[in-house]
């Protein structure tokens, strides 16, 4: 049995690729369904954010979960395996183990150090406990992954300055137009992503600001928290003809705002130009509204760059959160071994000892006229042997659990000792 790990994220494919391999909310829980259905795979937890795509499995078998899984992003994707199999990472055992703890640290988001991926984290395995396939296996990884996050955050600062995709962008767009007093600013979307944008743009003083949302309860809500203006989602294109900056990021699955939404808002603005932000995977706005006259559209691949060219002063954390990292695998891995051999241990010891027992019990006749002291003596002298006996198939079991020779070693014992 072995924990793996099969997906891509925001360094190995591109961001129209990524955007079709993104995993939403309401077709979560079909595919994590759909994963544990398939015949290597035992648990199963998905983590699908704007950067990644990540399927975790404990598995029967390595090459057989590979295939299993492959398959079900294929279908998931509507895409041919081989039109994203050179894309993918797989991982399996203490490098899946050190992956996840990267990921749950911050060290390998788009944002280093971002906070937002500790939640996604949490919220994906919180997903998979709920559906019943996140056993005990994965549940001791996903616990522990948190853990680390946490002490990663608490002892260095990793997290210090911009450390959200939100936060990214929205310094982004102030870095372009020289700041963003003064200016009016549209958030597309209140859900976790637009949130956060959405109070970052007020703790900057842009006292004109308006939220709009597919669902207009939530915009209004999140409008009265942070003191915006709540729009409907069908007067957003009026509201463009006066707005400076749209930040947007909603969890749709399809586009926004299309070409034809936004041309007729720019033929109404003159010489004023509009700055768009679009940090939603899959993009909420149609790419080639990039061509028309007075738009500059930003994505992910742009906050991207723009967070790696102010990352050298976090850089010198990097090396601590990886220590950290190290300390916890081999924390973990300890912990693993000694709850995977403990139990079939015990098993063996048990069965010796009642062979031992049953023994000197068919002896017993014979051992009736030994003395107390002669009777001691026997007793340890068949615990001596046994105990010898068992050392070396202990330390064995001990030191490779957890590992493909390991499981073969306890499948042996099982047989030979029928345990």
């Amino acid at each position: 049995m072995s924990v793996v790990v099969i997906g891509v994220n925001h360094r190995t494919v591109p961001l129209g690729l990524l955007e079709r391999m993104t995993i939403d909310d309401d077709h979560l829980d079909k595919t994590l369904a759909d994963v544990i259905s398939r015949e290597n795979v035992s648990e199963a937890v998905v983590l699908s954010t704007c950067n990644r795509t990540e399927v975790y499995v404990y598995a029967e078998r390595f090459h057989g979960a590979f295939q299993d899984v492959r398959n079900v992003l294929s279908e998931s994707a509507f895409l041919a395996p081989e039109a994203f199999a050179d894309h993918l990472y797989v991982l399996y055992d203490a490098d899946a183990i050190r992956h996840l703890f990267c990921v749950a640290a911050g060290l390998d988001s788009a944002v280093l150090g971002e906070n937002e991926i500790l939640g996604q984290v949490k919220r994906a395995w919180q997903r998979a406990r709920e559906q019943k396939v996140s056993g005990t296996s994965l549940n001791l990884l996903f616990r522990h992954s948190v853990e680390v996050g946490k002490r990663a955050r608490s002892e260095t600062d990793i997290a210090r300055h911009i450390t959200s995709v939100a936060q990214a962008a929205v310094a982004m767009a102030a870095q372009r137009l020289g700041g963003l007093a003064g200016r009016r600013v549209l958030v597309l979307g209140a859900g976790g992503m637009g949130e956060g944008m959405a109070k970052i743009v007020a703790a900057a003083g842009v006292s004109d600001f308006a939220i709009a949302n597919r669902t207009y309860e939530r915009s209004r809500d999140l409008a009265d928290l942070v003191g915006g203006r709540a729009v409907r989602l069908s007067a957003v294109a009026d509201e463009l003809r006066d707005t400076d900056v749209l930040l947007t990021s909603t969890g749709a699955n399809t586009i926004m705002l299309e070409h034809s939404d936004i041309e007729p808002a720019m033929l109404h603005r003159g010489d004023h130009p509009l700055l768009i932000v679009d940090i939603a995977v899959p993009r909420d706005i149609d790419p080639s509204v990039a061509g028309l006259d007075g738009v500059t559209l930003l994505d992910m691949d742009d906050v991207r760059h723009f967070t790696e060219a102010g990352v050298a002063e976090r850089q010198r954390e990097v090396q601590a959160v990886r220590q950290i990292v190290d300390e916890e695998v081999d924390r973990f891995l300890d912990a693993s071994t000694a709850r995977e051999s403990a139990p079939l241990i015990v098993a063996l010891r048990e069965r010796a000892e009642d062979i031992r027992l049953h023994e000197i019990e068919g002896f017993g006749s014979r051992l009736a006229g030994l003395t107390p002291e002669q009777r001691e003596a026997v007793e340890a002298l068949t615990h001596r042997i046994l105990a010898k006996l068992l050392h070396e198939p202990t330390v064995e079991l001990k030191e490779s659990a957890g590992t493909r020779r390991g499981d073969r070693l306890a499948e042996s014992m099982r047989d030979l000792f029928d345990l």
